[in-house]
């Protein structure tokens, strides 16, 4: 077993010697129907994703219903609506959670959730949640944090628009609380976000800093930061997940639909093993092609006893004889046995 901090989520260990671990998250992409929220965990399982994400929360216990300035959202994907209205569309019933738990379980990909309160994480522990995640803008909910904490449940926390000081809380609060495995995630939190806005080389620095397992929330609309963000160390990628981007649902349109899902599970993977280790020496699929590399050969025959002269030598492919390097070491010796043409030089010939 590595040194490299980890984490285990249903068995599952996460850490950078790890293939990357893949979260689909499901958030609102149900669009209202508990069918498409159970088809959106089959599709995911289908594209080899680690895990389902839910959200766990009523309108009631996230926001207040209000028509004031501040609880109106103003430009973005939801301009004009309320808080209140926006969740209300958006929530998880929680008499569904029961049946997409069972649902996901049956399949044989893990299931678990962001709870927004305390009576969310109650209901999560009914459901045995493996794990928990927080979300970005509950990062700074430090009694949260602690509640969920209190399971002894490994947990995740997104850090989008969290400074440095703020995760450094949000940490501290996890550890109170009774985290033994915690991780956290880069994120932006923007609906979708550019990929000039990520910063990957942030991951580096959060590694180094916190000293956790550490990955990406990914709100961008294709895969390429995900998969740039796995080079960096990310032991864990996030994304939105939907059966159809132009669903019209409030993630729709920044999610991922099933073919994206697969190309992520599938990439991600393969940036991860082409990371490998520190290592200059001949690689496997390199083996047979030393016969391209230049070496030393004899271009004519040469006498038991002849000097070896520029003439004789010539630096040539195949690469079965010395490095070029020994060329001038080699003219000047002389000839231990015949040597026909075309025979690689080796120091073994020569005196």
């Amino acid at each position: 077993m590595s040194n490299y901090p980890y984490i285990s989520i249903a068995g599952r260990r996460i850490a950078v010697d790890q293939p990357p671990y893949i979260i689909a998250e499901l958030s609102a992409n149900h669009n209202g129907s508990i069918d498409t929220a159970l088809r959106i965990i089959e599709a995911a399982k289908v594209a080899g994703a680690d895990a389902i994400k839910l959200q766990t929360y009523r309108p009631d216990t996230i926001t207040l219903d209000s028509d004031g300035e501040e609880f109106r959202i103003h430009g973005g994907l939801w301009d004009g609506l309320t808080l209140y209205d926006l969740y209300a569309q958006a929530h998880m019933p929680w008499d569904w959670h029961i049946p997409l738990f069972e649902h996901a379980r049956t399949l044989g990909i893990t299931i678990f959730s962001s709870p927004f309160d305390n009576t969310a994480v109650d209901l999560l522990e009914n459901l045995n949640a493996p794990a928990y995640k927080i979300a970005s803008f509950e990062a700074i909910d430090l009694p949260l944090i602690k509640y969920a904490a209190s399971t002894g449940k490994p947990m995740i926390i997104s850090t989008g628009m969290a400074d440095a000081e703020e995760i450094q809380e949000a940490i501290e609060a996890a550890y109170e609380g009774g985290c033994k495995e915690l991780a956290i995630l880069h994120c932006v939190s923007g609906y979708p976000a550019p990929a000039g806005d990520y910063n990957l080389r942030t991951i580096s620095d959060m590694i180094m800093r916190f000293g956790l397992v550490t990955g990406l929330s990914d709100h961008t609309l294709t895969n390429a930061t995900a998969i740039a963000s796995v080079a960096l160390g990310a032991s864990i990628v996030e994304k939105h997940f939907t059966l159809d981007r132009s669903g019209g649902g409030p993630d729709d349109s920044f999610s991922l639909e099933p073919t994206d899902l697969q190309a992520l599970c599938r990439d991600s993977k393969t940036a991860w093993q082409a990371l490998g280790n520190v290592n200059y020496g001949h690689k496997s699929s390199e083996v047979g092609n030393v016969q391209f590399r230049r070496s030393l050969y004899f271009v004519k025959d040469i006498k038991a006893g002849e000097v070896i002269t520029e003439d004789a030598v010539r630096s040539i492919r195949p690469g079965f004889g010395l490095p070029p390097k020994y060329y001038r070491q080699v003219i000047g010796m002389r000839a231990k046995h015949n040597i026909p043409r075309a025979t690689a030089v080796n120091f073994n010939l020569l005196e």
